[in-house]
C-alpha cells in the first residue's frame, strides 16, 4: 500500500506533491475536489500550486487520481514516489 493511501486511511489528507518539481500547477486536483478543499496559491515567483485545506478535505483522493502529470512522470521514470 502506498504512503498516500495509508495517510488517507489514518484520516490524514493526501499529499499532492513534496516539491515543486512534482507538480505542474495545472489545477486538475483543484477542479475535481468535491469538497472545495484545494486552493491554488501563488509561490514567490507567482506560479500557482495546490494546497489542501485539511478541515475541508473529505479524504476521497480524487485529487490524486486525476493527476496526469504524476502519471506521465512515473511512466517516464522521472518520478519515484508512490502511486
Amino acid at each position: 500500500m502506498n504512503e498516500n493511501r495509508e495517510n488517507i486511511f489514518r484520516g490524514e489528507p493526501p499529499v499532492l506533491f513534496d516539491n515543486k518539481e512534482n507538480c505542474c500547477g495545472c489545477s486538475a486536483c483543484y477542479a475535481v475536489c468535491p469538497a472545495r478543499a484545494i486552493v491554488m496559491e501563488a509561490d514567490e515567483e507567482g506560479f500557482l500550486y495546490p494546497e489542501i485545506i485539511e478541515e475541508k478535505c473529505i479524504r476521497c483522493a480524487r485529487c490524486l487520481s486525476v493527476c496526469a502529470f504524476k502519471a506521465d512522470q512515473r511512466a517516464k521514470g522521472f518520478l519515484h514516489t508512490p502511486a
